[in-house]
């Protein structure tokens, strides 16, 4: 299992988030896993709706694959968390403050992962209509899928004492929408 990051010390007004990797080897036969393999089904909403639902996909471009990223939200916010693989946009997830959501069908490759946090959500535009705040991690997360194990990823978007993984604001129009 890989050991949490280690690194650089915190830049001034960074948000220190813990960021956690494993492998999880595949089941013996007839035991059951969590692989979270399959498609999500994406019902229509409109703007007028209530709050999506914590651990609703909200984008889902390009999934199927076996991993697995684990999403903490600690802050008294919502936030959304989008996976882009190079320049294609991949899946966001929604996940209420004080919740955790995870994503159980992320394909091999190398992610940037984006979050946003703020209130009252905006299906149609896909952001946050009050108090949003944007920000990327600075390293990106890696999925690889053997015969044998897959990756598992835990991030968070709250602080955390000891967490070395390091977040960058960005411009609003920067966020993959």
């Amino acid at each position: 299992m890989k050991k949490p990051l280690e690194g650089a010390a915190l830049r001034a007004g960074a948000v220190a988030v813990a960021l956690t990797a494993g492998l999880l080897t595949a089941s013996p036969a007839g035991a059951t896993a969590a692989t979270g393999t399959g498609s999500v089904a994406l019902a229509p909403q409109n703007a007028a709706a209530a709050r999506p639902g914590n651990g609703r996909i909200i984008y889902d471009g390009l999934s199927g694959g076996r991993g697995v990223l684990k999403i903490k939200n600690g802050t008294p916010r919502d936030g959304v968390v989008t996976l882009v693989k190079g320049r294609t946009k991949a899946i966001s997830i929604y996940v209420r403050a004080k919740s955790s959501a995870s994503i159980k069908d992320v394909r091999d490759g190398s992610y940037r992962i984006y979050f946003t946090t703020g209130s009252r959500f905006s299906t149609s535009k896909r952001r946050f209509a009050v108090g949003a705040a944007y920000q990327r991690f600075n390293q990106r997360l890696k999925f690889v899928t053997t015969a044998t194990s897959y990756s598992i990823w835990t991030i968070t978007l709250h602080p955390v004492k000891g967490g070395k993984a390091q977040t960058s604001q960005i411009n609003p129009k920067d966020y993959p929408a």
